[in-house]
């Protein structure tokens, strides 16, 4: 994808386009369980892999909006929706990542949008309603918070980083994972 401008333009659109549709679905699941409060309405893998109506909300909102500026895109939703597209370009949608947070009235929830164009991820876009911090990526172009670049730390030190992890919902799959940061 690196070296064409046709391309560049192309990811800068795709980002720009997730960001927008990010954004917007966050701040009406963050006002509307502020407005009406919140149950989970089913589980998925375990019984605590919650969906609530608002996952299911953000991301038929998410896919309404790609399909209406893309319609021969693919997407793939967490929460089922499935289409498959004619462009090369696959849309991924976690449309509330960090359900149990989001049903507890926690902070750390986002809505994340990526694509990819055969294959390979160009674009992605992460908003955070609590905060109001908008992640976006460009292949090539580096990240960014709120439109300023943001770096990876220079610290080569263990004992000087942080390092954060989740783990699954799954315990065979949390046991490797833990063995793996152990």
């Amino acid at each position: 994808m690196t070296g064409s401008t046709g391309q560049t333009d192309l990811a800068e659109s795709l980002t720009h386009l997730a960001a927008r549709l990010a954004t917007e679905a966050g701040r009406a699941a963050r006002d509307g369980r502020a407005a009406r409060g919140i149950a989970a309405s089913a589980t998925k893998s375990t019984a605590t892999d919650m969906v609530t109506e608002f996952d299911k909300a953000s991301e038929a909102f998410i896919v309404a909006g790609l399909q209406q500026a893309r319609p021969d895109d693919g997407i793939v939703g967490e929460e089922g929706a499935s289409t498959d597209g004619t462009t090369g370009i696959r849309w991924l949608v976690d449309p509330i990542d960090g359900t149990t947070n989001f049903l507890y009235g926690l902070a750390g929830w986002g809505v994340s949008i990526a694509a990819r164009l055969d294959g390979e991820t160009i674009s992605a876009a992460v908003y955070l309603p609590a905060t109001d911090e908008l992640f976006t990526a460009t292949l090539g172009q580096g990240a960014r918070l709120n439109g300023a670049p943001i770096h990876c730390s220079t610290t080569t030190a263990l004992p000087l980083t942080l390092v954060a992890t989740g783990f699954g919902y799954r315990p065979e799959q949390r046991a490797v994972q833990a063995a793996r940061v152990a």
